[in-house]
Parts: structure tokens; C-alpha cells; sequence
């Protein structure tokens, strides 16, 4: 299950998928009608034209870049598996009642369906609305299979074998540095459930949480420093040669450091040939492809830097579908520890 986009470039489909997206009260957590004003009165009207621009760079002969990425990734996987794989978005026309139905006609006897969703880290306006989605479908559909989802595997042993994989063959490119860029959230979703908690977080005060509890074992700034820190070590480099920061900022009170700052301040710290990864998607997209390799290069080359790589997400690596196939044979095998809930 994955994030969705557009139908096409035209302007009126990217609005209509913009209003779905925004609309999303785990995406802008604001009342409905706050909500409605700011998503159909201001944003969506001014920035539909701006994204379908944006669409238009990346957009393929095969349709949106993630749908395409998606769909190789369930063929790849199927052709490792015996068990019916099919793909749902979160947003747009494939939706899961419409993988429900095609699992169905597929095993008319379906008794479980194990979802996954493509998020390694758990954040309520990607992860968590994901899941409600299609536990949403599920209920409405009366469906009778059992519906269970993976958890979110940001420390994953074969999550990090699939990155490292994917990483390792562009470290012998010469580099200064290698960025993090995670796609960002406001502060306050870290700690909805208790405000008061944000004084004391060390996460949003730049430091990392030794330890994991209750209060800290969904936080999305833990889990992506823990995800930055295990690839490095495992690829064996040293913590003064990569760093962390948050793209796709929506407003005031998102995560810091953010990626487009980062990007023009960098040269000017001696930071001259960068390589940068997304981490956060699995599959490239509209924020990896046109806002990190097309403008965040020219963010960092007209402030001087020299060299600019971005790594490519997992998409359908041979590692990731490994990875996948991995999970599967651990819950064949009875592993129910990598499942959200029994």
C-alpha cells in the first residue's frame, strides 16, 4: 500500500487529488471547516497549476512514476511467490476495496490478508492514515478475511540489508557528505497525545533518544535517526560524514533542519560534492525525482557546490523484493512479532 498520486498532469486531476490528500485530517489535523477553508479557499486553487507543472518533469510514457514503481515491485514480488499480491494506494482510484475484490477473485476462500504498508517510518499522516484507510474499506466492505498489517521497519534487519544494497555502490562516488532527506511533519503530531511532552523531547531538541518506551516508540524523528544511524554503521561510515533533514515542509512548525536551507548552506561549509538519499519513500516519486534531484540540485549548485548525486529509493531492487519476500516466509513460519497487531 502506497501513497497514490494523480490520474494525469492535467490541472483539474491534480486538484482532485490534491483536495483528497489535503482533506486528510491526519495529513492537515486542523477542524473540518478550518480544514475545508484553507485546503478549497487557498492552497489547492493556487497550487494545483504549480504541481501539475511539477508532475509534468517526471511523468512517464507508463503514466505517474510511483504507480509504475508500485506495480513492478508486485510483479517482481509475485513472480518470488506462490501467495496473490496486489497493490492499493492511500489516495486516488486504486483503492483497497478494489485489491480486496481482486484478491477475492483470485482466492474466493481468502481468510487473511496481510497489508504492508510502504512507510519504514511511522508518522499519523502517512503510516497511521494508511492503515485506517484500509481498515476503513475493510469494515465498510463486510469483508470476512482477517486483515492484519506489517509494522512499520525502520529497523528492520532485511529493510536495512535491501538500503545498504542499494546504497553501497554509490559510496565509491566521490562525496563530502551524505544527506538524510526526510520527508517532514509538523513537531506537534510527535506528540498529539501529550502536548505538555514537547518541553522535554529530545528528539525535537536535536538529540537522540538512548532508549525506547512508551512515550517515544512511535516517534518519527527517533525512528528515522535510528534508520540513518544502523545504514551507516552497517555500510561502516562515520557519524561526521552524514547528517539529517526534512523536505516538503507544508507552513510554520515542521521538523529542522530542513533540506532546502541545508542544501544552500552546505557549500559554503566546505560541503561540496553531496550525496543524498529519501529514506522515508521506498519507491521515487514527485518529492524525490522533481524536488530533490531537479530543485534541490539547483538549490545546491547555484550555492556553489560541485557534485550532487541522489541515491535512488528501494523501488524494485532485487534487495527490497528479497526483503518482502523475507517477511512473508517469517509469518508462514509463525513470526507474528513483525505484524501491527495480532
Amino acid at each position: 500500500m502506497n501513497l497514490g498520486s494523480p490520474e494525469s498532469t492535467e490541472v483539474k486531476d491534480v486538484k482532485r487529488y490534491l483536495d483528497e490528500f489535503l482533506m486528510d485530517p491526519r495529513v492537515i489535523d486542523y477542524p473540518w471547516l478550518s480544514r475545508l477553508l484553507l485546503v478549497k479557499g487557498i492552497i489547492t486553487p493556487f497550487r494545483a497549476a504549480k504541481s501539475a507543472k511539477a508532475y509534468k518533469t517526471i511523468w512517464t510514457s507508463e503514466g505517474s512514476p510511483l504507480i509504475v514503481i508500485t506495480r513492478q515491485l508486485q510483479l517482481a514480488l509475485q513472480q518470488q511467490i506462490s501467495e496473490p499480491v496486489e497493490i492499493a494506494m492511500r489516495y486516488g482510484s486504486l483503492t483497497p476495496d478494489k485489491a480486496f475484490n481482486a484478491l477475492l477473485k483470485k482466492e474466493p476462500g481468502l481468510e487473511e490478508v496481510i497489508a504492508v504498508p510502504l512507510y519504514p517510518h511511522y508518522a499519523m499522516s502517512s503510516y497511521e492514515t494508511a492503515v485506517e484507510h484500509a481498515r476503513g474499506a475493510h469494515k465498510s466492505g463486510k469483508y470476512t478475511f482477517k486483515l492484519q498489517f506489517v509494522k512499520p521497519f525502520y529497523d528492520d534487519a532485511l529493510y536495512l540489508a535491501a538500503l545498504a544494497d542499494r546504497v553501497s555502490p554509490y559510496l565509491s562516488w566521490t562525496h563530502d557528505h551524505i544527506l538524510f532527506s526526510y520527508h517532514g511533519i509538523p513537531a506537534r503530531h510527535i506528540h498529539r497525545d501529550d502536548p505538555k511532552a514537547v518541553k522535554t523531547c529530545l528528539a525535537l531538541n536535536g538529540t537522540e533518544c538512548v532508549t525506547v518506551n512508551p512515550t517515544n516508540k512511535n516517534c518519527y524523528r527517533r525512528q528515522v535517526i535510528t534508520t540513518a544511524k544502523m545504514l551507516m554503521q552497517r555500510l561502516n561510515v562515520p557519524p561526521d560524514k552524514y547528517s539529517i533533514s526534512f523536505q516538503s515542509r507544508l507552513g510554520k512548525g515542521w521538523l529542522e533542519p530542513f533540506t532546502d536551507k541545508r542544501l544552500e548552506e552546505m557549500p559554503a561549509e566546505g560541503i561540496k560534492k553531496l550525496l543524498i538519499l529519501c529514506p522515508a519513500f521506498v519507491s521515487d516519486c514527485l518529492e524525490t525525482l522533481e524536488e530533490i534531484e531537479e530543485r534541490g540540485k539547483e538549490i545546491f549548485t547555484k550555492a556553489g557546490g560541485e557534485s550532487f548525486k541522489m541515491i535512488p529509493c528501494l523501488n524494485d531492487h532485487p534487495s527490497w523484493v528479497a526483503a518482502l519476500k523475507g517477511w512473508i516466509e517469517q509469518l508462514k513460519n509463525g513470526n507474528k512479532e513483525m505484524l501491527l497487531f495480532e
